[in-house]
């Protein structure tokens, strides 16, 4: 909530994401309390509906978007935002970064500030140093113009690999 009504004195406009449809409704209720509109889509929400919520949202309606991580992180243009909150994570860090990306998106014209939030001793944590490692071994892989496994060794592999 500190992060939320930060962002909101500043003028930020935010997304924010979990993976957890309970998570944004205990986040949803916190904020009515406070008297805060925000849009609300996770994967029940139709179609049609989406298309509608992004317009309302890019258009500066209202200045906060909670969105279920995998329903919100794809096929969405959200550029009203220069804010995006990744409130849990997720052990792809592909996901999130589809997740960030809705900010990203062509027509965006504002720098996009990501914040994770990561507690120090839990689950979080330890997902947040694996998806570092996984992030790592793609970039020492995956170099244009050079031998895929080449530049790693067998026990670079096997370190990266390990849980």
């Amino acid at each position: 909530m500190e992060i939320v009504e930060e962002c909101r004195s500043s003028g930020k406009r935010m997304l924010l994401f979990s993976q957890f449809t309970e998570m944004l409704g205990l986040i949803g209720r916190e904020l009515g309390y406070r008297g805060v509109p925000y849009f609300y889509l996770d994967g029940q929400t139709p179609a049609a509906e989406r298309v509608e919520l992004c317009s309302r949202f890019n258009e500066g309606e209202r200045e906060l978007f909670l969105a279920s991580l995998k329903a919100g992180g794809t096929g969405l243009n959200l550029t009203g935002a220069d804010t995006v909150i990744l409130y849990d994570l997720w052990w792809n860090p592909a996901v999130e970064q589809q997740a960030e990306d809705r900010a990203y998106r062509i027509g965006q014209k504002n720098v996009v500030q990501v914040i994770r939030l990561v507690a120090q001793g839990t689950v979080e944590e330890k997902m947040y140093v694996l998806q570092q490692r996984k992030k790592d071994l793609i970039d020492q892989v995956v170099r244009p113009g050079e031998e895929a496994l080449s530049a790693l060794t067998e026990q670079e592999v096997r370190e990266s690999l390990a849980i």
